[in-house]
């Protein structure tokens, strides 16, 4: 069977074309199967915590499976089927977003109407019990619990050894990675229980869904933390190791920030030529990776933090209070949508990204939830030129400084991509060929 291995935070299934959180994947025979990218929701406050685990899985669902590091045997109703929706619409609210503007007439003094037409980037863009015998004793592994919730079976696990897990896993049919122990053993002297869940196919198909249901799970842990290090056994040994990950984080009092990693703002508020509107998928992904190498590649990035109560521009509907208890924000009392200023606004999300592998982050991400309110989105600007004759002094100006304008938006666009200044002058066209002014003559003009 294949599964997928994860920390207690999220974790997710394997398929070719699947992209997973922290688990490590393990396939049939000849299947290379790595997780790759993926997303996670975690609701904080105090000690309670809500983890919201995705997945795109697209096998056989008889081959789905996953384990996931927990702190406590949990009980059947801390366990959850969600909503993949929900997920979905976290990320089209808090996606680094285009905004336009189009200049107006110069002749006529107008001021310019911004045009909040938001573009998202999409996401990079994600058992019943056996009986055991003597054999599962000795290996030191027990089920603490068993479970059918929706369409999964559920068993809670608890080793005392990381080699007698790798070992039960395999003798359970499961083909483990030759790190597993080695992966597994860090959780295991922390004394954490492992959540065992695979598809039960006759209550799948009573549901009448073609994709798999996000799993919930609600517990009380002092630390605010998401294990990394499990998910990186099925990386690639070698070539490319590295993993992304998308943390959503909604609490009550302020952005959250990884406290064992630096956490750095994604550049943003940057003024970028026309025809990035057609190529922000590929500008926003080559902007983050040059962000990310400039730092190391040792960075937790900052995509977005905000108050739900309100947001602008709005690149997607705010979520209503019964969409954030669906998420697990159980301080969301009303059924009313998310107004500017609403009382049911005290949720602050805050949009991570991570990208990481063995060697840049060696420790599991540890969070702290801090008191900043202060509003942050990866917001990127597109100017479109007034296109009329503007015949006046004032329209003379104006196509002065638009470019100058122009230049700068080239400029700007190669810092932040690390793209040939080449190719972005034959991507503008006909904009790219007015030749700027002289810096000094831009002073007294």
């Amino acid at each position: 069977m294949r599964i997928a291995v994860c920390a207690a935070a999220a974790a997710l299934a394997v398929a070719p074309q699947a992209h997973a959180f922290c688990g490590f994947f393990v396939g049939k025979a000849d299947a290379k199967l790595f997780n790759r990218s993926s997303q996670v929701a975690i609701v904080r406050d105090g000690n309670r915590t809500v983890l919201t685990m995705s997945n795109d899985y697209q096998g056989p669902l008889d081959e789905f499976a996953l384990v996931v590091p927990v702190p406590s045997v949990l009980e059947r109703d801390q366990i959850h089927i969600g909503d993949r929706k929900l997920l979905e619409r976290l990320d089209a609210y808090s996606s680094p977003r285009l905004v336009e503007y189009t200049d107006p007439d110069p002749c006529e003094q107008a001021y310019p109407m911004a045009l909040s037409s938001g573009m998202r980037r999409k996401s990079l863009s994600a058992t019943s019990a056996d009986r055991f015998d003597e054999r599962s004793q000795a290996l030191g592994v027990t089920v603490e619990a068993a479970y059918t919730v929706g369409e999964y079976d559920i068993v809670l696990l608890s080793a005392t050894q990381s080699r007698g897990l790798e070992i039960w896993l395999r003798q359970s049919g499961y083909q483990i990675p030759p790190r597993a122990a080695r992966a597994l053993e860090p959780y295991v002297k922390q004394d954490m229980k492992f959540f065992v869940a695979k598809v039960n196919l006759k209550e799948q198909k009573k549901t009448g869904y073609q994709e798999l249901r996000p799993i919930q799970i609600a517990f009380d842990s002092p630390r605010f933390m998401l294990p990394i290090r499990l998910g990186m056994a099925n990386a690639p040994a070698q070539g490319d190791t590295t993993q992304d990950l998308i943390v959503y984080t909604l609490t009550r009092k302020g952005r959250v920030e990884a406290s064992n990693y630096q956490t750095v703002r994604i550049p943003s508020e940057a003024n970028v030529p026309e025809f990035v509107k057609d190529e922000f998928a590929d500008f926003y992904r080559a902007t983050f990776t040059r962000a990310w190498h400039e730092r190391d590649g040792r960075a937790v990035f900052t995509e977005y933090a905000w108050n739900m109560a309100w947001c602008d521009p709005c690149s997607a509907q705010p979520l209503t209070a019964d969409e954030l208890r669906g998420l697990g924000v159980f301080w969301a009392a009303d059924t009313t949508p998310q107004r500017w200023g609403a009382p049911g606004g005290g949720t602050i999300l805050t949009r991570l990204h991570v990208r990481y592998d063995p060697d840049r982050f060696p420790e599991d991400l540890m969070f702290q939830e801090t008191g900043d309110q202060a509003s942050f989105q990866g917001r990127y600007v597109m100017h479109h030129p007034f296109r009329g004759s503007a015949s006046c002094e004032a329209g003379d100006r104006y196509r002065q400084t638009l470019a100058d304008r122009r230049h700068e938006e080239a400029d700007t666009l190669a810092r932040l991509t690390g793209w040939s200044p080449d190719m972005i002058r034959e991507r503008m066209g006909p904009d790219a060929t007015a030749t700027p002014t002289k810096w000094w003559q831009r002073i007294w003009r």
